[in-house]
């Protein structure tokens, strides 16, 4: 039987390559049947899927392209509230360094009349006292004076009015003669 076959097969000289017209036309029918299938179901469900991916895609991108327009804006706002903050941290800092120089002027002002106010009270005082002393001294002084006078005469001295005249008499004297010394010791000094 192989032998059968062999000589078929020798005879009829076909072509392994070369599909058989029935072949090809039972394929062409199926290739037909799913392309319509094909061409009506699957390809407007794929359209419609890519286009739906489409729109996606494009919405993704204009939402993004809108985000990116916002963040531009918020950036932007937030450098200009930063230099706004700056500007305003600079005014403040002035301000307060002008206040600083105000308000040490003013300590200083006021250090300086309390000063003087002390000194002249301090001034008063001491002029005061030494009027008290003088007045004392002068009186300390008279009375010395008279009892000494009343010594060196040998009368006693009650009449006021010639006291008290021999008393200034005896204090300008010393006042005179304390004022030479003084310009003696400045002429000695300055030479």
């Amino acid at each position: 039987m192989l032998n059968s076959v062999v000589i078929a097969a020798a005879a009829e000289q076909h072509n392994p390559l070369i599909p058989q017209p029935a072949d090809i036309i039972a394929s062409l029918i199926c290739f037909i049947i799913i392309l319509f299938f094909f061409w009506k179901l699957v390809l407007p469900r794929m359209r419609k899927l890519l286009d739906e991916r489409a729109e996606a895609i494009e919405g993704n991108i204009a939402k993004a392209d809108e985000a990116q327009h916002k963040a531009e804006a918020l950036l932007e706002e937030y450098t200009a509230q930063l230099a706004d903050a700056r500007a305003e941290a600079a005014k403040i800092r002035e301000t307060a360094r002008t206040d600083g120089q105000k308000i040490v002027a003013e300590a200083k002002d006021n250090a300086t009349a309390e000063a003087a106010r002390v000194t002249a009270a301090a001034q008063a005082q001491i002029e005061a006292e030494r009027q008290g002393a003088l007045v004392s001294l002068r009186g300390e002084v008279g009375s010395l004076a008279i009892d000494l006078a009343s010594g060196v005469v040998g009368e006693v001295l009650t009449d006021d009015k010639k006291a008290q005249a021999i008393v200034d008499r005896f204090l300008a004297d010393l006042e005179s003669s304390d004022a030479r010394k003084a310009q003696a010791q400045e002429a000695g000094s300055s030479n």
